[in-house]
């Protein structure tokens, strides 16, 4: 591709608009919460509600009920459906490099300095400046919904933002999806976290389960 011909706003707008998302109208969901790190296991109940806040309940340690609540809302937030526009009408995209890994794109204006690279459609890398830290995504794997994709499995690391240097500490996440049926709803079924720093073999595990709509 002559890079001239390069429009990474559309080719971004592409990729934003073929992410799955649930419709404005859902009204949340709950179920059973599973944790388990290595071998020790913690079970509890949640509700999420359309306002994307969780609640947990029948889980005493609060170091794993803020855990638990921090996936379910991480997860759900990227869920809105929000026009490209509403977020974006602001921001330009300007090329960086076209690879074999995909078109890098740096952001100037209302997002300054934000980055992402898109391959097929897909956004197989993030790079955004979030609460004063820079955090770095790496997509491996989708799934398709056939209504949208889901990232599947991915890394995560967080980067200072004022020296740039990377936390040395970095997660693998993988993730399974279950489709509650009739409105054809994509829930976290189970998400895995990895440390993949040497010195850290620790394996955090979150799953769900009797999952159901509210309303």
């Amino acid at each position: 591709m002559n890079l001239k011909e390069i429009n990474c706003k559309e080719i971004f707008k592409k990729a934003y608009e073929k992410r799955y998302t649930w419709s404005n109208d859902f009204g949340g969901y709950k179920g059973k919460c599973i944790f388990s790190v290595n071998s020790d296991i913690c079970e509890g109940n949640f509700i999420l509600g359309k306002d994307f806040k969780p609640e947990i309940y029948d889980i005493n340690d609060q170091k794993i009920v803020k855990s638990i609540s921090s996936q379910l809302f991480e997860v759900s937030i990227h869920r809105v459906k929000r026009k490209f526009d509403e977020i974006h009408s602001k921001n330009n995209f300007n090329l960086i490099k076209d690879s074999e890994s995909g078109i890098e794109m740096i952001v100037s204006g209302k997002s300054d300095g934000d980055k992402y690279r898109v391959k097929d459609n897909c956004i197989n890398m993030v790079y955004r400046k979030i609460h004063g830290i820079i955090i770095e995504i790496f997509v491996q794997e989708f799934f398709d919904t056939g209504n949208g994709l889901l990232s599947k499995k991915y890394t995560s690391q967080q980067i200072n933002a004022n020296t740039l240097k990377a936390n040395p500490l970095k997660l693998e996440y993988e993730d399974r999806f279950i489709n509650l049926g009739s409105k054809d709803i994509w829930i976290l079924y189970s998400r895995s976290i990895k440390y993949l720093n040497k010195n850290q073999k620790e394996i955090q595990k979150f799953t769900f389960e009797d999952l159901s709509l509210l309303g």
